[in-house]
């Protein structure tokens, strides 16, 4: 595998666009890791296999291993509600608070908005401040246990109850309970820490189809660290935290075998999930299951995966262009070569016209990061998403307009491809024919008119 990474990673990231990237892999009990292109356009620093890149969601994986460590020290209860040890706890609807479960945080079926991005401090209270000024305006959703949305802000709390548990800021459990007893050597649990490291910068690119730039910001707010905003390391090193789990040095078997038991099925929007576990992403392919998760911040990309009755574990850390079409190319390989299983192929507007109900799809659904309104003109489907706030800008600085074609009665998909791939939106629980939620990027967002 590794004359294959350092022959080919290269010319992948030049067909995809993606300015640098960094893979790691494990297969037959031995490493492979390769790097390519450019850490920072601006500055033309070379990415290597030391460089560190951020990994954004990737992050709740680590979050889930140390509730899991709490669970197993007798200090957390999976099916007790969170004011058990969090009695601040508190949302816009109390009897949604009082109600939702250490269980349903983890696996992203507590139903309130959790996508606030929202700057309370750069310090070693940013956590808590978020949990006792941001959650009690967060508005629900959906009822606690009613389905799947994802949800940043429910792994802010999981951090929170770490931190308060265990005496220590988020940060500081990281390193101490996983990195250093992992010997991880190239880990920045904080900005300043990246400092130390040759360490990637996210690229971005304002409109579809503008050439990339040097991201505005490094990273995320500092309050959604248990949720992925600052975690950075190199690919060796998540490769390590990956072997941890095929290996049960960090967690024992039984403990990680509950965390891989599907507990939710995902609805259907290609390129996503298909069940979630207790943190983890579970995907069926042919040939077998993978388990792992993404990540995405501004301008970087993670992707990781384990396919446990193989030994075969991957990481893929980009920073910027097409990384999901990288990640098809790349991993794809990686997986069919090692593993002996086939990544399904993502959804492409059909050949043949589809159709689908305008009433259905047609208005305005506001979350708590982006506004989106789907319209219909001469006899094709828009969405513009817009930002909402100034914090959301990071992450689209300007409207997008994007033309959509049906997939099917339900689903529209991207008419051309962003990033590589073409997203696809679901509508869901029509009354009186008009969708109640999309379903987006795992996302539900109710209809606001």
């Amino acid at each position: 595998m590794q004359s294959w990474l350092d022959g080919n990673l290269a010319e992948l990231i030049t067909k995809h666009g993606v300015p640098a990237a960094s893979v790691a892999v494990l297969a037959g009990g031995e490493v492979s890791a390769a790097a390519a292109g450019v850490l920072n356009l601006n500055t033309g620093v070379e990415a290597t296999v030391d460089s560190v890149f951020q990994i954004g969601s990737i992050t709740k994986l680590w979050t889930t291993t140390l509730i899991a460590q709490l669970v197993a020290e007798g200090k957390v209860e999976l099916d007790r509600p969170v004011r058990a040890y969090l009695p601040e706890f508190k949302l816009a609807d109390e009897d949604a608070a009082a109600a939702i479960t250490i269980r349903q945080l983890l696996t992203h079926t507590s139903g309130f908005s959790g996508d606030a991005f929202t700057s309370t401090s750069r310090g070693d209270d940013a956590v808590e401040l978020f949990v006792r000024d941001v959650l009690p305006g967060l508005a629900q959703d959906v009822q606690p246990g009613a389905g799947f949305s994802y949800n940043n802000a429910g792994y802010v709390v999981l951090g929170r109850i770490a931190e308060v548990l265990l005496g220590k800021p988020y940060h500081q459990l990281i390193r101490e309970r996983i990195a250093v007893p992992l010997e991880l050597e190239h880990v920045a649990t904080i900005p300043d820490e990246a400092l130390l490291y040759r360490a990637a910068l996210g690229h971005v690119a304002p409109k579809p189809g503008d050439p990339l730039r040097a991201a505005p910001v490094w990273s995320l707010v500092h309050a959604m660290a248990p949720a992925g905003s600052l975690l950075a390391m190199t690919a060796r090193d998540l490769l390590t935290f990956g072997r941890a789990y095929l290996d049960a040095t960090l967690l024992d078997r039984a403990t990680i075998d509950g965390l891989w038991e599907p507990q939710i099925d995902v609805p259907a929007i290609g390129g996503f999930a298909q069940h979630w576990g207790l943190g983890w992403m579970i995907f069926d392919v042919e040939g077998g299951r993978l388990y792992g998760h993404d990540g995405g911040t501004v301008g970087q990309s993670a992707f990781f995966r384990l396919v446990p009755d193989k030994g075969v574990a991957v990481a893929l850390l980009t920073n910027g262009g097409s990384p999901g079409a990288l990640y098809d190319d790349l991993v794809g390989h990686i997986l069919r070569e090692t593993a002996g299983v086939e990544l399904p192929a993502r959804p492409v507007p059909p050949t043949e016209p589809v159709e689908i109900s305008p009433e259905l799809v047609t208005g305005r659904y506001a979350g708590v990061l982006t506004q989106s309104t789907f319209t219909v003109e001469d006899g094709e489907f828009w969405v513009l998403d817009e930002a909402v706030g100034e914090e959301a800008r990071v992450l689209i600085p300007e409207p997008r307009r994007t033309r959509l074609v049906a997939l099917d009665d339900t689903r529209l998909i991207a008419a051309e491809p962003e990033r590589g791939t073409h997203e696809v939106i679901a509508f869901r629980d029509p009354v009186d024919g008009r969708a109640t939620y999309t379903f987006r990027g795992g996302r539900l967002t109710r209809r606001s008119n």
